[in-house]
C-alpha cells in the first residue's frame, strides 16, 4: 500500500486537495478554530447542542458579575463543581425558554421595550436634569460589559419575550383559603413530646477496644487513612496591577481628558425636599388605597392654602416617623439616594423652591412633596478632579495594557513550557512558589491556590508527566495564571501506627454508639408493654419553626406520629449520636395570627404554588423540547 501511495503522490495530493479544500471553503480556518475551541457538547436543547466554551463563558460572566456585587465573596464558592453545575442548569433553562418563544411565536413591541428601558434604574441614572440621556455615557456603560445599544435593547426585548413564557403561569396561581389554611396549620403544628436521650459519649467508658478490631478497621476502611496527594509548584499570575507598573500619566494628557469630559465632571445637582406620607401597607385591598389616596389629596389641597403650614402639617399627619418630627423633612439629597424614587422623581420634576406636587404613589404609600431648596451643580477645577482623571485613565491604560500582555502570556507559557521565566522575564512578573498543594483548595487558601480549575490544569497528565506549564487560565476579571509542578507525591496509605489513634477513636464511638442504640431499643420495648415503669423527662413542644434542643430527626419522627394514634411512644435512631426514646402526647393547636401575619403567609402560600406549577410547567418544556444534560450532577462537596 505504501509502495502505491509513493508511485501515486500527484493522485494522492489532488484527492487530498479535493476533500479537505471545500470543507475549508463551507467552514473557514476561523470555524475549524471555533469548533476545536468550543470543546465537546455538554448538553442538547431541542435538537441544538451547547458546548463546553458556551458553559464556559456563561460560568466567567456569571462569576464577574457576583464579584462585582459581592467583591468579598469566597472565590471557592464561585469555582466550585456545584455553582459550575448551577450556571449549566441555568444556560440550559434560557435555550429552553428561548424555544419556547419561538415556537409561540411571542413577539414584544417596541413601546413595551422602551417603557422597560424608562424604568431601568441604571439607565435612569444617566439622565440629566432636563430628563434627556446622555447617549455617551449610555455607550460606554454598555462596551464595559461588552454590548452596543442595539444588542443590550435585543437583549431586553429578548427577556420580555421569555418573561411572557412563564408569566402566564405564575400569574394564574391562585390558592383558596381553606386549602392554604390547612397546609399552613400542617406547617406550623405544634406537638408536645417527651424525649429521653442515649447520647453516645456515655456509653465510651464501658467499650474496650482490641488491637485487632483497630487493624480490622484499618484494613476494612482505606479511603479515611490515606495521605493525601501533593505537590510543591511555581506559578505567575498576569492581573491589573502587574499591568499598570511602569504606566506613566502624561499631565496634558489629563487636560484634555478633563475639557473632554467637561460635562460629566461636576458635582451632581442637590434638592432639599419635606414630604408627608400616607402609608399604604404592602399587598393592601384597593378599597384600602383608593382611603389613602384620598387623605392624600386632602392634605394637598391643605398644604397648597397655607405652603407654609407645610411642616405642621407633616408633624401632624406624615406616617413617615423618620421625618415627621422635623417637619417631614428628606435633608439634602442627590438623584439616585433616595429610597422611594418616585418621590425622588416628582422633587426633582419640582421647578422652584416653595412648590409643591403629589399625590405622589411609590411602594410606601402616598407622599405630598415640597422643594425647600436646591442646589445647582458647579463645575470642579482641573486641580480638583487631578486625583480621580489620574486614577481613571491610569486604570484605561492598564487594561489596554492587560488585552496586549494576556495574549503574550498566553503565547509564552504554551511556547516555552518547560520553564515559567522566559514569560516572567518578558512580562515582568514574579515566579511565585507554593507547596502541599492539592488537587482542591486547601482551607484558608486564597488566589489562584483557591481556584479548583487551575488545581485541576496543575493535576492534568501533561503537568504531572511531562512537568510542562499549565495553559493560561483565566481565573477572574482581568486575572490569569500559568503554573508548573516542580515536585510531586502521590497519595499513600498512612502506616496503621501513624494512625492507630485515629482508628481507635472512630472505633470505640462506632461500638458506643451500637450500644446506646441497643440500650435505647430495650427501655423502648419494656416501656411499651409497661406504659408506667417510664420514666420520662417533663413535656415540651417542638415545631418545625423551633425544635428547641432537640435534633432534627427527633422533631421530624414527632411531627410525623399519626396524631390519630396518640400518645405514642417512638425509637430514633440518631447515627453517630446515639439514640432517643420520644413519647408524643398530643397535637397542640396553633395561636391564630394576626390578621396581618396571616394575610402574609396567605400571599407567601400562594407565591410558592405559584413557584412550584411555573416549575412543574418547565420541567414540560424540557421535556417538549427534549432536553439532554450530557455531564454527570457533581456529588456535594466533589471536587473539579
Amino acid at each position: 500500500m505504501f509502495e502505491f501511495v509513493r508511485k501515486h503522490m500527484k493522485i494522492m495530493q489532488f484527492v487530498l486537495f479535493l476533500l479537505i479544500v471545500p470543507s475549508f471553503v463551507l467552514f473557514g480556518v476561523q470555524g475549524y478554530d471555533s469548533m476545536r475551541q468550543k470543546g465537546d457538547a455538554v448538553a442538547k436543547v431541542d435538537g441544538h447542542e451547547i458546548m463546553q466554551g458556551d458553559w464556559d463563558e456563561a460560568h466567567r460572566a456569571e462569576v464577574d458579575r457576583l464579584r462585582q456585587q459581592m467583591p468579598n465573596l469566597d472565590a471557592k464558592l464561585l469555582d466550585s463543581p456545584e455553582a459550575r453545575y448551577g450556571t449549566l442548569e441555568r444556560l440550559v433553562r434560557d435555550r429552553v425558554m428561548q424555544s419556547a418563544v419561538l415556537k409561540s411565536n411571542l413577539l414584544v413591541g417596541d413601546q413595551r421595550v422602551a417603557r422597560e428601558l424608562q424604568n431601568n434604574e441604571t439607565i435612569a441614572s444617566l439622565r440629566g436634569a432636563d430628563g434627556k440621556l446622555d447617549i455617551e455615557r449610555y455607550r460606554q456603560l454598555l462596551a464595559a460589559r461588552g454590548m452596543t445599544p442595539e444588542q443590550f435593547e435585543n437583549q431586553v426585548r429578548n427577556d420580555l419575550a421569555v418573561r411572557q413564557v412563564i408569566t402566564g403561569v405564575t400569574q394564574s396561581g391562585f390558592t383558596p383559603p381553606a386549602q392554604a389554611n390547612v397546609a399552613l396549620a400542617s406547617y406550623f403544628e405544634k406537638r408536645e413530646v417527651q424525649v429521653v436521650r442515649f447520647p453516645t459519649q456515655e456509653y465510651r467508658a464501658r467499650v474496650e477496644a482490641t488491637d485487632a478490631e483497630l487493624q480490622a478497621y484499618y484494613k476494612d476502611h482505606p479511603e479515611m487513612f490515606q495521605a493525601p496527594e501533593q505537590a510543591s509548584i511555581e506559578y505567575v499570575v498576569l492581573d491589573l496591577s502587574a499591568a499598570q507598573k511602569g504606566l506613566a500619566i502624561n499631565e496634558a494628557d489629563l487636560k484634555t481628558y478633563y475639557e473632554q469630559n467637561a460635562s460629566r465632571v461636576g458635582d451632581q445637582e442637590e434638592r432639599r425636599a419635606s414630604h408627608i406620607l400616607v402609608e399604604v401597607p404592602k399587598g393592601a385591598p384597593a378599597d384600602v388605597k383608593q382611603k389613602a389616596r384620598a387623605r392624600a389629596e386632602e392634605l394637598l389641597a391643605q398644604v397648597k392654602k397655607a405652603p407654609d403650614s407645610f411642616a405642621e402639617v407633616a408633624k401632624k399627619n406624615s406616617q413617615d416617623t423618620g421625618s415627621a418630627a422635623q417637619g417631614g423633612d428628606l435633608d439634602w439629597f442627590r438623584a439616585g439616594t433616595l429610597a422611594a424614587k418616585p418621590l425622588e422623581d416628582a422633587a426633582f420634576a419640582l421647578k422652584a423652591k416653595g412648590e409643591i406636587a403629589g399625590p405622589v404613589e411609590s411602594e410606601y404609600g402616598y407622599h405630598v412633596v415640597k422643594l425647600t431648596d436646591l442646589k445647582a451643580p458647579q463645575r470642579r477645577t482641573f486641580e480638583e478632579m487631578k486625583p480621580e482623571l489620574e486614577a481613571q485613565m491610569r486604570k484605561e491604560q492598564a487594561q489596554k495594557k492587560y488585552a496586549e500582555a494576556a495574549e503574550a502570556f498566553s503565547n509564552g507559557v504554551y511556547e516555552q513550557s518547560d520553564s515559567l521565566k522566559p514569560v516572567a522575564d518578558k512580562l515582568k512578573l514574579e515566579i511565585r512558589t507554593a507547596q502541599a498543594v492539592g488537587r482542591t483548595p486547601q482551607p484558608g487558601a486564597t488566589g489562584p491556590l483557591a481556584n479548583p480549575k487551575f488545581l485541576q490544569a496543575l493535576f492534568s497528565a501533561d503537568a504531572l508527566e511531562r512537568k510542562r506549564n499549565t495553559e493560561a487560565i483565566e481565573i477572574g476579571a482581568n486575572q490569569m495564571v500559568s503554573g508548573r509542578v516542580v515536585q510531586h507525591q502521590p497519595a499513600r496509605a498512612r502506616p496503621f501506627e501513624e494512625v492507630k489513634a485515629q482508628v481507635r477513636e472512630l472505633v470505640v464511638n462506632a461500638k458506643a454508639a451500637e450500644l446506646a442504640r441497643k440500650d435505647g431499643a430495650e427501655k423502648l420495648a419494656a416501656w411499651k408493654a409497661t406504659p408506667a415503669s417510664a420514666t420520662l423527662p417533663g413535656p415540651e413542644s417542638v415545631t418545625r419553626m423551633d425544635r428547641g434542643r432537640q435534633p432534627p430527626e427527633v422533631v421530624e419522627a414527632a411531627l410525623r406520629a399519626d396524631p390519630g394514634q396518640l400518645p405514642a411512644l417512638l425509637g430514633v435512631d440518631l447515627g453517630a449520636n446515639g439514640y432517643a426514646v420520644v413519647k408524643v402526647n398530643r397535637v397542640l393547636p396553633r395561636e391564630a395570627p394576626a390578621a396581618a401575619q396571616a394575610q402574609q403567609e396567605q400571599q407567601q402560600y400562594t407565591r410558592a404554588w405559584a413557584a412550584a406549577e411555573a416549575q412543574a410547567y418547565y420541567e414540560l418544556l424540557k421535556d417538549r423540547f427534549k432536553v439532554q444534560v450530557l455531564v454527570a450532577k457533581p456529588k456535594e462537596g466533589a471536587a473539579q
